[in-house]
């Protein structure tokens, strides 16, 4: 039988798979060197002048600021990117005294915020946007864990291309306060705080391995023929799936176009980090790309982990941080 011709016909069928709806998942983002910048005096040239640091002054209602840190980890692991705040001093209070603003909710201001989230060598992931009423107590289901914050996902960028959901703020230390006379180019070397957030992300897609008849649609690599209970998988051995709902390649095609033809050396590798677990194990991932002719069709090659156990093993796969559901792979 001609398993790469097999194999090629089973890609084409993966696009023809319809993907489960999408669920939640949860992203925290660790910030550090998170300073807020108030806007105390609209003198436009003193602005990022003064190297700092400054002492602002008592705030005013109505006033505007602006929060900057670094995106330093996304669910425990190493990122890098950049957290902004841009809101407007509301203080809202059922209980306003003077200076403050009476209202039936208590919420610090309004405004909007963005995490970009780049990979530890500065690839860019994607960016999640969030319009926000800052402060105060989360909404009805938001995630658990969090302090406060009322803040909507409407969209996002690259990977979280479209994702909608919820943000909060996990409780954290006091914020380091100074304003916009001072020098945004030296906030690392004034240092500010460290915050935590949880991003509860329903993405437009999510990574997902395609299933055949058979199974889950995972090949040996070495002759492309389908790991099943008859020949199934050994440890050490480096396979090949099928996927779908990777995202964005580079160096890039427009979005619903076909994957183009194979050259070597000029694959289109997907963008976002990938990462395969067998048996609760970290697998080794070699390739990652879209599948040539193919629309959101993907091949990812990884290797089966030294010591995975005999038996069935659970396979998962995540792309940016984002779980796709699991499948099951006979090992022996």
């Amino acid at each position: 039988m001609n398993w790469k011709a097999a194999f090629i016909l089973v890609a084409c069928a993966a696009a023809l798979v319809a993907q489960t709806p999408p669920e939640a998942t949860i992203l925290e983002l660790e910030v550090q060197n998170r300073a807020v910048y108030y806007y105390q005096d609209f003198d436009v040239s003193k602005w990022g002048t003064v190297a700092g640091p400054v002492t602002p002054k008592p705030m005013r209602p109505f006033c505007p600021y602006v929060f900057l840190g670094d995106v330093t980890a996304v669910n425990g692991k190493p990122a890098k990117g950049t957290y902004v705040l841009s809101a407007q001093m509301l203080n809202l209070r059922p209980d306003a005294s003077a200076g403050q603003a009476i209202a039936d909710v208590t919420r610090a201001g309004i405004g909007q915020m963005a995490f970009e989230i780049l990979t530890i060598d500065g690839t860019q992931v994607g960016t999640i946007f969030a319009l926000a009423l800052a402060g105060g107590s989360m909404p009805p289901g938001g995630p658990l864990g969090a302090a406060q914050g009322n803040l909507a996902i409407v969209g996002g960028t690259g990977a979280f291309f479209g994702a909608r959901g919820t943000v909060a703020q996990r409780p954290g230390g006091a914020q380091r306060m100074t304003n916009v006379e001072e020098d945004p180019a030296n906030r690392r070397i004034h240092g500010g705080d460290r915050s935590s957030f949880l991003a509860q992300i329903i993405p437009m897609f999510r990574p997902e391995i395609t299933t055949v008849a058979a199974g889950p649609a995972i090949y040996h690599a070495s002759d492309l023929s389908p790991v099943t209970a008859e020949a199934p998988a050994r440890a050490g051995e480096w396979l090949i799936m099928s996927a779908v709902g990777l995202g964005p390649t580079r160096p890039g095609i427009d979005l619903g176009r076909p994957f183009p033809p194979w050259v070597p050396g000029k694959e289109e590798l997907v963008n976002s980090p990938v990462e395969v677990t067998v048996a609760g194990k970290p697998a080794e991932v070699r390739n990652a790309i879209g599948w040539p002719g193919h629309t959101n069709v993907y091949r990812v090659d990884f290797r089966v982990p030294e010591g995975t156990p005999a038996g069935t093993a659970t396979l998962g796969l995540s792309v940016a941080w984002i779980n796709g559901p699991e499948v099951k792979i006979p090992v022996r």
